[in-house]
């Protein structure tokens, strides 16, 4: 059998078997790109196990279900038609599966709202410890005794925006932003000085 005809073979009577079965058993992965990923490498592990088959004189679609489980659970346990998955890659799935863990993206919009995934990768190495704990507990409660309008106002000052620009943002006069600077301020500071915590 020449390699077209084992191409053609292939594609006849055991491609359909080895694609519905693997779409079936990794319709769990929740990327879709590692999806089709996982399942073009089972179908390339049993196009080469087909192949192996053909040379030893075997007679592979007799029996195209176990030659499809087969290459799910090789794609599963790391197993790739150009070698293995290494154990020890954090990027690697069969790490990642053996261990417990998952590897995601960060999101790619960030708001004005907290965000944790940024809050934890910002390292800050000057303020200590004990006082990042207590500002990440005091600052949202704080900010809870403000109103809302209020709320939007400082989390724009601490975008270091200009005073006219948060005048003409919110309507008021700049004496006015320069008026309520003071006062969130002097509230903070009787606010954290109240605090049994702090």
């Amino acid at each position: 059998m020449n390699r077209r005809q084992m191409q053609r073979v292939f594609e006849q009577s055991i491609l359909p078997r080895v694609e519905s079965h693997a779409r079936i058993q990794f319709r769990a992965t929740r990327c879709p790109a590692t999806r089709e990923d996982q399942i073009a490498e089972a179908i390339g592990l049993a196009f080469k196990w087909f192949r192996q088959l053909v040379r030893r004189r075997k007679d592979a679609t007799k029996f195209p279900c176990t030659l499809a489980t087969f290459a799910v659970k090789a794609v599963r346990s790391g197993r790739r038609v150009c070698g293995q998955l290494k154990p020890k890659d954090v990027l690697s799935e069969r790490a990642q599966q053996q261990r417990g863990f998952y590897v995601g993206k960060l999101p790619d919009v960030s708001t004005l709202e907290t965000n944790p995934l940024m809050e934890a990768l910002i390292d800050n190495r000057i303020s200590p410890v004990p006082d990042q704990v207590a500002f990440r507990i005091d600052w949202p409660a704080w900010l809870l005794t403000r109103t809302a309008r209020d709320r939007r106002l400082i989390r724009q000052m601490g975008m270091h925006e200009r005073t006219t620009d948060l005048s003409r943002s919110f309507g008021l006069s700049p004496a006015r932003i320069s008026q309520l600077r003071q006062e969130f301020h002097r509230s903070w500071c009787v606010f954290v000085e109240s605090d049994p915590i702090g």
